[in-house]
């Protein structure tokens, strides 16, 4: 491997190329257990600058896709129109899923982490480069024929995500708008998980502000000549943005390989593993794209069902979605920073260190989401109405997504195992069909349970559904994982998760209790952001709870080496 090298600035970019500090924290100990030699200084440092920078740019994304869900509530509101378009946006949301997020990331990672090593044991010609050559080209002609496809079929596509809408010419349009997403997102995505591999965080992480740059800017300018269209077209642009915003990183990468790599014969020095693994073949892609379609399948039940209820029922619960996710996105953040040392360390078949690198993400991400959780929950109407109530978007909508958005928040933590999870099943080189049958299972009881609960509870029987079908896929994919893959100490991590559950639930409660009684959405919230967390850790503590005292060891080490 190259030396690992770390830098912010106008054309640097954060790169990692040795294992996180391992650190495993159980519940029934107060200490540290020790795994072998600490991590040296420089590695404290690029971690901690690599997590801030991917914080940072995460957390700036999210507000400004925060920023551009407002944008569309007050220019659009709460009705047929935003109805519509959201009915377009989901075709987006999936190739999202599928190009950026899940597939296509837990394929190339794991793909460009084997290339890596194998050019570092000086194998002949490039396989990083050669990878390449193999798989974009292709990757462009399929997605571009499968963005033509969508466009030709559009109205098809409508009438099966949305039979009842009430304005189906209106979301056609959108969808051919953002059909060029299709493509615009798997190059992306491809990108992502290049740069990634190569421990590049700057950009991948920026790819979203781009995005939101791209979406609300158009929207501002087209909105008045094109209504809701505009957004549409927003889509598209901002999808374009997040491949321009990567390229130059890309090429780079490809330029300074190409030129200081020093090619050796094989065979000198210590014996090395040379075999291309088959990780992009139809074995290995098929489990990982179904996994993928089916956990963004739940967005289409879900809109399917909403498409019969009373207008503006899918937008509230878009709006609940996307605020009570926040948690869950910043949570997954340090598996995202972390995926490619899983992948890294199952391929040299160094179990020991996947595992202690799953437990404490799974840990660590616990305690994001569930900090998070316990503010949506205490604070859900005054966030709703800081963020939303203005222009068309009126009070009875903050009700109602707010009343939303608690239910969605019960599913939260669910969401963030799977995400957490999924990621070393599919770090192997083999086929691991196990996460695509869990997730499969999951959406069969979102289905069947949002069925019978639309029936009874409209938009808040979906969002329970959505959160019963992602607890249950979460608890078997955790089950699952110490057998097929990692060897985790499942009883261990799940006393853990308990022990935070019940500090995050006294957390929520409390700030349920006294949100109202102070005067004001904003000070409220204010005052919500240092009692959750304050609260929350001091549940913990009188729970006996697992990580503190390690977690605040382990942050200290890591500022103290950033210094």
């Amino acid at each position: 491997m190259n030396e690992a090298t770390a830098g912010i600035g106008p054309s640097a970019d954060i790169r990692l190329t040795v294992p996180p500090p391992a650190v495993v924290l159980y519940p029934s100990k107060g200490r540290q257990e020790p795994h072998g030699p600490q991590e040296p200084p420089r590695l404290g440092r690029v971690l901690a600058r690599a997590a801030a920078v991917t914080a940072a740019l995460t957390v700036a994304g999210s507000l400004l896709g925060l920023g551009r869900d407002q944008t569309i509530a007050h220019l659009f509101g709460a009705g047929s129109d935003s109805d519509a378009f959201l009915v377009a946006w989901t075709v987006p949301e999936m190739a999202s899923t599928l190009l950026i997020e899940d597939a296509m990331a837990l394929v190339l990672v794991p793909a460009f982490s084997h290339a890596l090593a194998r050019r570092a044991a000086g194998v002949s010609p490039d396989p990083v480069r050669g990878l390449v050559s193999a798989t974009l080209p292709r990757l462009f002609v399929l997605l571009s024929c499968a963005a033509g496809a969508l466009i030709l079929g559009a109205q098809v596509v409508v009438e099966l995500l949305a039979p009842g809408l009430a304005s189906p010419e209106l979301a056609v349009s959108c969808t051919r708008l953002t059909a060029v997403t299709v493509l615009t997102f798997g190059i992306s995505g491809y990108l992502s998980a290049a740069l990634r591999a190569h421990r590049s965080y700057l950009p991948p992480a920026a790819i979203y502000l781009a995005y939101n740059v791209g979406i609300i800017v158009t929207m501002v300018v087209l909105h008045s000549l094109w209504g809701v269209r505009a957004a549409a077209a927003g889509v598209a642009a901002g999808s374009m943005l997040m491949v321009l915003v990567q390229l130059p990183a890309f090429m780079r990468h490809m330029r300074v390989k190409r030129r200081r790599r020093k090619s050796r014969p094989h065979g000198g020095g210590a014996p090395v593993r040379t075999a291309r693994p088959a990780l992009l073949g139809l074995g290995v892609l098929a489990p990982v794209v179904l996994f993928a379609v089916c956990r963004q399948s739940q967005v289409l039940i879900e809109r399917f069902l909403a498409s019969s209820l009373p207008a503006g029922a899918i937008s509230h619960l878009n709006y609940a979605q996307k605020v009570a996710q926040m948690p869950m996105v910043l949570s997954l953040m340090i598996c995202t920073v972390t995926f490619p040392v899983v992948a890294q360390a199952v391929a040299d078949g160094d179990e020991d260190r996947a595992r202690r690198r799953v437990e404490q993400d799974l840990v660590l991400a616990a305690v994001v989401v569930l900090v998070g959780t316990a503010l949506v929950v205490g604070y859900a109407p005054q966030l709703i109405e800081v963020l939303f109530q203005r222009g068309a978007f009126g009070a009875q909508d903050v009700a109602t997504t707010a009343s939303v958005m608690r239910v969605y928040a019960l599913g939260l933590l669910g969401h963030c195992l799977v995400g957490a999870l999924v990621r070393p099943f599919f770090s192997a080189s083999r086929p691991i069909w196990y996460p695509a049958a869990v997730m499969a299972a999951g959406l069969l009881i979102t289905t069947v349970v949002g069925a019978f609960a639309v029936q009874h509870w409209g938009v808040y029987g979906i969002a329970a559904a959505n959160a019963v079908g992602i607890t249950m896929t979460a608890v078997l994919l955790l089950s699952g994982l110490g057998s097929r893959v990692v060897s985790i100490r499942v009883r261990g991590v799940t006393a853990a998760l308990g022990r935070l559950t019940v500090a995050a639930t006294a957390a929520g409660a409390m700030g349920w209790l006294l949100a109202p009684l102070v005067p004001g959405p904003l000070l409220s919230l204010g005052l919500g952001c240092l009692l959750v967390p304050g609260v929350f850790a001091v549940s913990v503590l009188a729970l006996r709870g697992p990580n503190v005292a390690e977690l605040l060891d382990l942050t200290k080490q890591r500022f103290r080496h950033a210094r």
